[in-house]
Order: structure tokens, then C-alpha cells, then sequence
């Protein structure tokens, strides 16, 4: 159970022993506070961006009713999911499992957030300040950078990333449900098309 109601799925995630350049290179991307400005490499890019954020905004419209709470919330996601070489689908299906789209959740191991970042890694990679874990940006960036570490460390391999992202690593429950939330937050610029 977390304070806002409802449950939860993060599990109870162990600080790993990181190699220094690891250690460095998160501490880097999390210190980068630039606001999440989509850069695109040509006009049919940009094109792509905006039929995506177009069929998410109206797809999340029930959970963040707020036009500007959702744009910026995408607008982060987005931003943040591609900085880390993560489909922004995955993201979305990863919060989706994790906080609901809450931004305070917190979880009764104490992960925070929308993606449900344990505070431990404020001190490992950050500047120690937990509270900043409810800060949207700074919640996805943390989530993206651990959840693109822990694929790497897996070497490809989503399902065990996954399951070392949410503390159960070997277990199906939790990866089936972030790959099941995946799909229906992937978007089809086709099927788009069609409507």
C-alpha cells in the first residue's frame, strides 16, 4: 500500500555495487537538469513526435485530466525514455504497473514516485535529497537512467531487467505485467492513421 491509496507493485530493490564509471555516468545523466526539449533529426521525426503525443495525450486524458499536467508529464517521458534509449511505450507501461500515474505514491518498501525509485539511489547517484523524487522530471530521469542500467547489466535482456528494476529478478509476475501494460501503450503511427 502506498500513502495515496491503492497498491503498488515495487519490490524491494537492492542497492547493486556499481563500477565507477557506472556510478559516474548516472551521476552525470541525472545531474543533466535540462528541461526535456525534443531535439528531432528531420521534419518526419518531429512529425512522428507529435502523432505520438497526440494519441498518448488522448489515451492518458482519464488518468491526468489536466491539459498541462499531461502535456508536460508526456513531454518528460518522452524525453527522458528516448535519452536513455527506452521506448517511451515501456515507460509508460512501466508506471502504468508501478504508481497507477500517481506522482506520490510510495510504496511499502519506499519507493517513490511515478516510477516507484527507491531513495537509497538519491545517495548512490544524486545529491541525496529524496524529496526530489516526487519531482516529475527528476523521478523519470532517475527511473530511466536505473531501468537502462540494469538492461545493460543484463545485457539485453528486458525480462531479467526488469525484474532487477522492480526486486524480483527470476520472477514472471511482475515483467509479464510491465511487457502486458507495454503493448497497450505502444503506439502505431499506422492504426493512428486510420482513425
Amino acid at each position: 500500500m502506498f500513502a495515496a491509496g491503492g497498491s503498488v507493485h515495487a519490490g524491494n530493490q537492492k542497492e547493486e555495487a556499481l563500477a565507477d564509471s557506472v556510478r559516474l555516468a548516472l551521476s552525470n545523466a541525472i545531474a543533466d537538469t535540462r528541461p526535456p526539449k525534443p531535439v528531432f533529426r528531420d521534419e518526419a521525426a518531429r512529425v512522428r513526435y507529435q502523432a505520438w503525443f497526440t494519441d498518448m495525450s488522448t489515451r492518458l486524458k482519464k488518468r491526468l485530466p489536466d491539459d498541462q499536467s499531461r502535456t508536460e508529464f508526456l513531454e518528460s517521458a518522452w524525453y527522458e525514455a528516448t535519452r536513455a534509449g527506452l521506448d517511451p511505450g515501456l515507460v509508460l507501461g512501466l508506471i502504468q504497473v508501478e504508481s497507477a500515474y500517481r506522482k506520490y505514491a510510495v510504496s511499502i518498501a519506499g519507493a517513490r514516485g511515478y516510477m516507484q525509485v527507491m531513495p537509497f539511489w538519491t545517495k548512490v547517484i544524486g545529491d541525496n535529497d529524496r524529496r526530489k523524487l516526487f519531482h516529475m522530471q527528476t523521478n523519470l530521469r532517475y527511473g530511466c537512467a536505473i531501468l537502462r542500467m540494469y538492461i545493460d547489466m543484463e545485457r539485453g535482456n528486458l525480462y531479467l531487467a526488469l525484474g532487477r528494476y522492480n526486486g524480483s529478478r527470476g520472477k514472471p509476475q511482475y515483467p509479464n505485467a510491465v511487457l502486458a501494460a507495454w503493448k497497450k501503450w505502444e503506439f502505431n503511427p499506422v492504426a493512428v492513421a486510420q482513425r
